[in-house]
């Protein structure tokens, strides 16, 4: 079989998804580390020219992105794996669902990015904004949440909705970027979720590099 490596960080919530989806996958995989964030060449992010992680390496082939990558295993997979993908989202409360996850993710990357790597000040507009949608989109999906999962697939083995969702909130307790505790649907949801190996064989560390 062709060899699959993920280059990524175990510290992600974007590269944890495609972990968790190899994982779901029963595909054997290697995670090549980016230790240097600040890093501004294509090579540092395995030729990704927008210089953003994760990356996926098939053999010789590459693919950009998380939802890319995902689908990638899926397609490498030797097994039929009941997946339920963005497009098969039907009602608005699905999609909107979704949308806010990919929000969440992204506002985290700009505030955990910005203030800690580049140590720009907090209380910048720019970061108080991306504090306050964060803080709107996640209070919409505890409301929602219910609802959104009740339309998916009985069933499903899996879905991007779940694992995005999932690896976002958890990453808030690897991050504490913004505090969980006002949002108990998503906290239910999450401990559910931990539950299952493809979680707990993905946990969030920190890549150290080598001395």
């Amino acid at each position: 079989m062709t060899s699959l490596q993920i280059v990524g960080r175990r510290s992600s919530h974007f590269t944890r998804i495609a972990r968790i989806f190899a994982e779901e996958l029963g595909l054997s995989y290697d995670i090549d580390p980016i230790y240097d964030m600040t890093a501004q060449t294509p090579t540092s992010y395995a030729d990704n020219p927008a210089l953003k992680l994760p990356i996926l390496r098939i053999g010789d082939d590459v693919v950009f992105g998380t939802e890319n990558i995902c689908r990638a295993l899926a397609d490498h997979a030797h097994k039929s794996t009941a997946i339920v993908w963005p497009e098969q989202l039907r009602p608005p409360v699905s999609r909107n669902a979704q949308e806010l996850v990919w929000h969440c993710m992204t506002a985290q990357v700009q505030i955990v990015f910005g203030t800690l790597v580049a140590k720009l000040p907090a209380d910048n507009l720019y970061f108080e904004k991306a504090r306050t949608g964060f803080e709107g989109a996640l209070t919409w999906l505890d409301t929602h949440l219910p609802d959104a999962l009740n339309a998916l697939p009985a069933s499903r083995q899996v879905s991007l909705f779940e694992v995005s969702l999932f690896c976002m909130i958890e990453h808030l307790h690897f991050r504490k970027t913004l505090p969980i505790e006002p949002y108990s649907k998503l906290e239910a949801f999450r401990k559910t979720f931990a539950t299952r190996p493809s979680a707990q064989n993905t946990s969030y560390q920190f890549d150290v590099a080598p001395a």
